[in-house]
C-alpha cells in the first residue's frame, strides 16, 4: 500500500469567495481518499520580491513558503487572470523561488480559472516551465468562464470540467 501524497495548492486569488479556491476545494474533495491537499494561505505575508534578500537575509515568510513547496510531493497552482496576466501576488510568490530549486522536477498542475484566462495561462506555463517543473498537457487546465461551471455553493457542475480535473489528478 502506498502512502498518501501531500499536495500543496497555491491559489492566485486573495478574494474571500474565490472561484479558484472553489476549484481547489473541488479537487480536494475528489481526492480525499488518496491525496492530502493543503492550501497555502499566506501569499499576502510575502514581501515584495527583492533579489538582494532572495539569497541572504531572506524573510522568514519566504523561507516558510519555499519549505512548503519543498516538502510537498506535488503542487497545484490555480489562478485567475488579471488584466491579461497573472495576479501580481502570485507572480511575486513565484519570483521568491527563482533562486532556488524547490520547483525543479516537482510534479506541478497548472490551472487558470477566469472569465477568459488565455493570456494568464500562457504566462503561467512560461514562468513555471522556466522553473523546470514536472508537468504535461493533462496537468494543465484552462477553465474559461469558470463562474458558469460552478453552482452558488462553489461546486463544479460542468461534467466536462470534472472529467478534465479527474485526468489532472490521475497524472499528478
Amino acid at each position: 500500500m502506498t502512502s498518501r501524497k501531500n499536495i500543496l495548492a497555491i491559489c492566485g486569488s486573495t478574494r474571500k469567495h474565490s472561484a479558484n479556491k472553489d476549484v481547489i476545494n473541488a479537487l480536494a474533495e475528489l481526492t480525499k481518499d488518496n491525496l492530502n491537499i493543503s492550501i497555502y494561505e499566506d501569499l499576502t505575508t510575502l514581501p515584495f520580491f527583492n533579489q538582494d534578500l532572495s539569497i541572504e537575509n531572506t524573510p522568514q515568510s519566504v523561507l516558510d513558503f519555499r519549505e512548503s513547496i519543498s516538502n510537498a510531493d506535488g503542487v497545484i497552482i490555480c489562478t485567475p487572470e488579471y488584466v491579461f496576466s497573472l495576479p501580481g501576488i502570485l507572480k511575486n510568490a513565484i519570483e521568491w523561488t527563482v533562486s532556488t530549486t524547490v520547483f525543479a522536477d516537482k510534479p506541478t498542475a497548472l490551472i487558470t480559472a477566469s472569465s477568459s484566462g488565455y493570456k494568464a495561462h500562457e504566462s503561467l506555463l512560461l514562468v513555471m516551465n522556466t522553473l523546470s517543473i514536472k508537468t504535461n498537457d493533462e496537468m494543465c487546465v484552462l477553465i474559461s468562464g469558470v463562474k458558469s461551471k460552478l453552482n452558488t455553493q462553489g461546486q463544479i457542475i460542468d461534467e466536462a470540467l470534472l472529467t478534465q480535473l479527474k485526468q489532472l489528478i490521475k497524472h499528478l
